[in-house]
């Protein structure tokens, strides 16, 4: 599913397990669907698997609705693309400690969550789960790859852009309409100022996602094509927990786990979870080197304890297909 012709868009595995349980893996072309668009296929099945005769939310195609203009203008210029003018490190697949890269799933459970907002100032404390962990996880991980204090970071936010649309897409419109904002900042300003700072940044990022954004990024794209922007100093977030995927029921009754198993260093998923002690909460999926996997559980570790003295514990990410 690398590519789009003459090769498999979708790839779906089932795997029986001794238990009795079974995972169904599925790898699909990024061209073809969102994460949100995945879901709504993901359900659909189900509810076949389940004996539906059609799926609750009907299909929409309709890719023409995110087309560029004619002719194109960018208005608001994403710079998540602007690359063009700035370096921001190694791109990903050329780091020469690839490698050595260690996965780690860190749940926060949600006492931890609301812990971590004693750090920020009152007016501030009213943020969402998402923001805190995003704004402390892009802090530990900058300290932790140890950058140059005048080096430039991005935090990218990966943002469902269907109701941001004026008129918004179509309900089952499963096509890619992500929007991806980006905050600036040296390093020094990250890891100096009170993290108030840094939760600012990445507030304002989301809010940026508007439907000129997304017409100026068809543009941008249509003009100059699709860079890679994925490199050491960018820290890209998903947060998949309202997707839904986790309702997702085959008809065998509640799924144990669903989420991505597999992510690179500038990458990081927040997901759902629930610990050894029943607690609900939230885990990041984290991709270092292994050095700097170390020093981030430290930062993430001194954080917590500075925020209110809560235990905090983490886990081996979860085995790959």
């Amino acid at each position: 599913s690398d590519g789009i012709l003459h090769c498999p868009i979708l790839l779906m595995q089932v795997t029986r397990l001794v238990c009795g349980g079974f995972i169904v893996g599925c790898r699909f072309n990024h061209t073809m669907s969102d994460g949100t668009g995945f879901v709504q296929f993901m359900t659909a099945v189900a509810e076949i698997a389940r004996g539906a005769s059609v799926p609750s939310v009907k299909p929409v195609w309709n890719r023409e609705l995110l087309m560029a203009r004619n002719p194109p203008r960018v208005i608001c210029v994403p710079h998540v693309y602007d690359e063009y003018h700035h370096n921001y490190g190694l791109p990903v697949a050329d780091m020469v400690y690839l490698e050595d890269t260690i996965d780690l799933s860190f749940f926060f459970s949600l006492p931890e969550i609301a812990s971590l907002k004693n750090l920020l100032p009152p007016h501030l404390r009213t943020c969402s789960k998402f923001e805190i962990l995003a704004t402390c996880i892009w802090r530990c991980r900058t300290i932790a790859l140890n950058f140059n204090s005048s080096d430039i970071v991005r935090f990218v936010c990966v943002v469902n852009a269907r109701a941001k649309l004026n008129p918004p897409l179509p309900v089952g419109y499963y096509g890619n309409a992500l929007g991806l904002p980006v905050a600036l900042t040296t390093v020094g300003e990250l890891c100096q100022n009170p993290l108030g700072y840094a939760l600012e940044l990445v507030k304002k990022a989301k809010d940026d996602v508007t439907d000129e954004f997304m017409k100026s990024t068809a543009d941008f794209l249509v003009i100059n094509g699709r860079p890679n922007y994925a490199n050491i100093r960018t820290y890209e977030v998903s947060d998949t927990t309202h997707m839904g995927l986790k309702k997702t029921d085959f008809g065998w009754g509640k799924q144990v786990y669903s989420g991505p198993i597999d992510y690179n260093i500038g990458e990081c998923y927040f997901q759902l979870s629930i610990n050894k002690k029943g607690e609900d909460g939230m885990f990041a999926m984290v991709s270092l080197p292994r050095p700097s996997m170390e020093r981030f559980t430290v930062e993430i570790e001194k954080m917590i304890r500075e925020a209110n003295g809560v235990n905090f514990s983490y886990f081996p990410a979860l085995s790959r297909l």
